[in-house]
């Protein structure tokens, strides 16, 4: 599987629309979908936003998803969502792998639901480490890794 990051082009916004519709991701993310209206004012605050690195994950050709990295408040933090049908082979690690040599800021933190045990193999993968466990305002159990 080879796995690239570039930067994100128009044609992206229905894949990466429709990962984040998906049910069982949302569920997996514990992290609410947006409408597409929504969905594409968000992308434009990204895109308009000089503190976020935005990138299309791309494996074999296809758009598995998307991974970036912002400012919030006093940390930088990393996130990612790939697409279901790509799930279980590797393309998220790869993924935070290759991002990570772009995004240099350390130390590095990233967000998780407790119970989504395949991103947290991946953080562990590339280094994460958790600092905490806590629950976040809308009630679900999280833990803040950090990559240092």
């Amino acid at each position: 599987m080879h796995v690239e990051l570039r930067e994100k082009i128009e044609t992206d916004l229905p894949i990466l629309f429709r990962n984040q519709t998906d049910p069982e991701s949302s569920a997996m993310a514990a992290f609410p979908s947006r409408d597409w209206e929504a969905f594409v004012a968000h992308q434009a605050k990204i895109d308009a936003d000089e503190s976020v690195q935005s990138r299309t994950i791309v494996a074999d050709g296809e758009v598995a998803g998307s991974i970036g990295s912002w400012q919030a408040e006093e940390e930088r933090c990393v996130g990612y969502w790939i697409g279901r049908e790509f799930w279980g082979r590797g393309i998220a690690t790869a993924a935070l792998r290759a991002f990570l040599a772009l995004e240099t800021a350390r130390p590095l933190t990233a967000y998780v639901a407790a119970h989504n045990l395949g991103s947290r193999r991946v953080l562990e993968k590339c280094g994460f480490v958790v600092v905490r466990e806590q629950r976040a305002d809308d009630g679900v159990d999280e833990l803040v890794t950090e990559l240092r």
